[in-house]
């Protein structure tokens, strides 16, 4: 189960909206040198992603809350992303270099097959988006910010 902590933007009659980004303790680990999550960090924008999720358990703005991902819909969802582009660009130039095209035909079936590739995967995960197994599990729920105090007495 891949985990990942989020952050409640808002909570409304039994859907949550959580904010969830790169994790703040990324690049603190002895792997960072051939860590590829790191290095991409590092290169692309510190970006935060938005995901709606049904929970009856009314939740504030702020509070963490803990969510999973099984392993195997991750691949799977991988494989189709990354692997259909590729097969439909592998198919179509294929099959212009079996039909004698010239060369920059058989780069345009190419291209052609990737854009199709892209719209396989497109549906395809559209017909998985209902399904349970890719949907993600609240896992923990934590304390709403306003819970927890901490008392330092000096």
């Amino acid at each position: 189960m891949v985990k990942e902590w989020a952050t409640v933007v808002r909570w409304q009659n039994g859907r949550a909206l959580l904010r969830y980004g790169s994790s703040s303790g990324c690049g603190s680990c002895g792997a960072r040198k051939t860590c590829g999550s790191y290095a991409l960090s590092k290169i692309g924008p510190n970006t935060e992603h938005e995901l709606e999720i049904a929970i009856e358990q009314p939740l504030v703005e702020g509070q963490k809350i803990e969510v999973g991902i099984p392993e195997g819909s991750l691949i799977r969802s991988a494989l189709l992303v990354y692997l259909t582009p590729i097969l439909g660009l592998f198919i179509f130039a294929g099959l212009a270099q079996a039909f004698d095209f010239e060369q920059f035909w058989i780069a345009i079936s190419g291209v052609i097959g990737g854009i199709i590739g892209f719209y396989v995967a497109r549906r395809l995960a559209s017909n998985w988006r209902d399904d349970e197994a890719f949907q993600p599990v609240v896992l923990q729920i934590g304390l709403p910010p306003n819970e927890l105090s901490v008392q330092i007495n000096c």
